[in-house]
């Protein structure tokens, strides 16, 4: 279960401000709605993408004693 800011906070906030993990939770939610998305949506959907690639992508390279190397967003 997602426990984080919800999508109203969100959306008022640069998407450089959001936590990897909030990027990564509503990156997936959207990705399964693809089809149903209006243009609105799809516009917010294309900006998270475009900002988890300005980092570089959400896998981790490296495990440690706290994370493996799985991205986990709950």
């Amino acid at each position: 279960m997602y426990v984080g800011r919800d999508m109203t906070e969100l959306s008022m906030m640069s998407k450089t401000d959001w936590k990897e993990s909030e990027l990564a939770y509503f990156h997936h939610s959207l990705q399964q709605m693809v089809p149903y998305l209006n243009v609105e949506g799809q516009s917010i959907h294309r900006e998270i993408i475009e900002e988890i690639e300005r980092r570089g992508g959400l896998n981790r390279h490296e495990a440690d004693y706290t994370h493996g190397t799985k991205q986990i967003f709950d």
